[in-house]
């Protein structure tokens, strides 16, 4: 099993902080909503530490409240750049560094994330807006997945 101190410092901020640049991607991919989806943000890693134990390198990550500097870009269109980048990093340190299980748990809760910080609030009468599916659909790429 993999564990945080198979990573430096560096890497394991980038890996740790994957899943919360998710839910920011997807939360300022369409407006309103935002406390909602902050909430749900926290709830999804309130649910991954109820499951403790099925992975050490999840358990590591939800451990620690979920944490993104968001306020570094200027444009929600940079956050989404930079965000999608930092998703691709975080993936890859996870893909050298730990077993294939390992990361398809890692991808899956970045897509979990992802997908309850969308479903959070109904906009336009939506579930899911299609700014925010759309933004879900990048994610899923950065990840190097074909779906969630």
């Amino acid at each position: 099993m993999t564990t945080k101190s198979a990573f430096s410092p560096e890497e394991w901020d980038t890996v740790r902080q994957g899943p919360p640049t998710a839910g920011i991607i997807v939360i300022t991919a369409a407006h309103g909503g935002t406390f909602r989806e902050t909430i749900a943000m926290a709830k999804a890693y309130t649910e991954a530490r109820a499951e403790h134990g099925d992975s050490e390198l999840l358990d590591e990550i939800v451990a620690a409240k979920p944490e993104v500097d968001h306020t570094r870009y200027h444009s929600p269109e940079e956050l989404r750049e930079n965000g999608l980048a930092h998703l691709r990093s975080a993936v890859g340190l996870v893909e050298t560094k730990a077993t294939a299980d390992e990361l398809g748990d890692y991808r899956r809760f970045v897509l979990t994330v992802a997908n309850q910080v969308a479903a959070a609030h109904r906009e336009h009468g939506q579930d899911v807006s299609p700014a925010e599916a759309e933004a879900i659909q990048q994610i899923t790429a950065a990840l190097g997945t074909s779906g969630s």
